[in-house]
């Protein structure tokens, strides 16, 4: 019988909360998990809690190590590059600008992306055919060459850098929606939805999101990532955030140079770039891998 009751309390947990079970079992994705808030709140809260102002210069601390070396300062606790600029404040407002568009970049792909796949899915004929044939050509293109190309269009910039991210991103999203539409339409509890009388709209909110939703979340993670790397790399490519912005692959440019003087000032944004898609990359395999547990319980 406490099989059974157990059996039975498992049952009645919220699907969130099933997710929730199964994803705290992983003990590295719950460090990307962290990873992920810390960088997040970093995102946030940066301008109020960076030492210094991004771009305040110290002229009688050019290229000062960060402050474990015999050299360094307490002061400046990760250094200065070659303008006397803080690297700890500039590395902080930087999550702004990389982590935090990016998540706002993800964010309005997501919206976008869903209501157009959802669109694709639904729909039948010469409209269907016309959008898959588009989506694959636009799928052949890699996604920073495309993000590349509609800058090259808009003009460099940061704004412009978020819609060529959006712009990139949005083909995926609404291929892999759109699969996940279709697949559901040829289900079993569709067709019976469909006898019961139901329309569109109610077979897509009753029926179809929320057994897609949870593959949503997974496909939002694997886009953060990508906006994440192509963000930086815009940046690095002097296409994107424009000096002196304190952007995680703009301050990679600017100090590139400087990689045998002050290693210090190309080292660290490498760092908290590959930590920011190392989280996502964490945080997404930990809901995908908890989502095939729930499924086979």
């Amino acid at each position: 019988m406490a099989k059974f009751k157990l059996y039975d309390e498992e049952q009645n947990k919220s699907p969130i909360k099933q997710l929730w079970l199964s994803f705290k079992d992983n003990h590295i994705a719950l460090v990307g998990l962290w990873l992920f808030l810390i960088l997040a709140v970093l995102a946030l809260l940066a301008p109020i809690f960076s030492p210094y102002g991004i771009n305040e210069q110290h002229g009688h601390a050019l290229l000062l190590p960060p402050s474990w070396d015999d050299e360094g300062s307490v002061h400046f606790i990760l250094g200065t590059d070659d303008l006397g600029r803080d690297m700890l404040s500039r590395l902080m407002n930087g999550a702004t600008y990389t982590f935090g568009l990016s998540i706002l970049a993800a964010l309005i792909t997501t919206i976008i992306g869903v209501f157009l796949g959802v669109l694709a899915g639904l729909t039948r004929g010469v409209r269907s055919s016309f959008l898959n044939h588009l989506l694959d050509v636009t799928l052949s293109i890699p996604s920073l060459l495309l993000a590349i190309i509609i800058v090259a269009i808009l003009g460099p910039g940061l704004l412009n850098t978020v819609w060529a991210i959006i712009l990139s991103l949005l083909p995926q999203y609404i291929h892999s929606v759109r699969n996940l539409v279709v697949q559901e339409l040829n289900k079993d509890y569709i067709t019976a939805q469909k006898l019961d009388g139901a329309n569109k709209w109610q077979i897509l909110t009753c029926g179809i999101f929320p057994n897609i939703y949870e593959q949503i979340v997974v496909i939002f993670t694997m886009s953060l990532s990508t906006a994440i790397l192509d963000i930086a790399a815009l940046g690095f490519l002097k296409l994107g955030a424009q000096p002196p912005t304190a952007e995680w692959g703009a301050i990679l440019a600017q100090n590139l140079g400087l990689i045998y003087l002050a290693p210090w000032t190309v080292a660290l944004p490498g760092i908290l770039l590959f930590l920011a898609v190392l989280s996502t990359n964490l945080v997404g395999d930990g809901l995908r891998l908890a989502l095939q547990k729930r499924r086979t319980v």
